[in-house]
């Protein structure tokens, strides 16, 4: 039987020090996360960073965690989208989404919503143009993204409101 190396992930998840033993050498972040630290919000569709539905936070920055070794997230910052509602409210990019009928099947709105809440963090009143770069990552099958576009505009107007 062929040994594979293991290792201790310790990583800061959503506010809270967590550690992961026996991760394996070539475990994605995204695998920890779901099927270890039992949080399924981020969604395993591509596995290749191409489709955005694993986004999360790494260290403050946008990540697709499909692309990421767990291994690398040793010593750092994760934040889900799970980890953007505060105790039992959503944030509001999040309940902008609901309100606005951007969720469909679900599965590509964890990434869109991490996407978004960054853009309006960094940016309180973006034009279409940049939320639809902001966006240009993640890949929808159900919406025709216009919903999504109204969902982001709802929220970041809201955020421009609350300053």
């Amino acid at each position: 039987m062929l040994e594979v190396d293991q290792m201790r992930v310790s990583v800061r998840v959503n506010g809270v020090q967590q550690t992961v033993d026996e991760v394996w050498e070539g475990e994605s972040l995204l695998y920890m996360l779901r099927e270890r630290m039992g949080l399924p919000g981020s969604k395993n569709a591509c596995e290749q960073g191409e489709c955005g539905s694993c986004t999360v936070y790494l260290d403050g920055v946008p990540a697709c965690s499909c692309l990421v070794a767990a291994g690398q997230a040793h010593g750092r910052s994760v934040r889900t989208v799970e980890g953007l509602a505060a105790a039992d409210r959503l944030d509001p990019v999040q309940r902008a989404f609901v309100e606005s009928g951007a969720v469909q099947c679900g599965f590509c709105t964890p990434g869109l919503i991490v996407q978004a809440h960054d853009l309006i963090e960094r940016n309180p009143e973006p034009t279409d143009a940049e939320i639809r770069e902001a966006l240009a990552g993640n890949l929808c099958r159900c919406t025709g993204y216009e919903k999504i576009l109204d969902a982001v505009r709802v929220a970041a107007r809201r955020k421009a409101a609350t300053r």
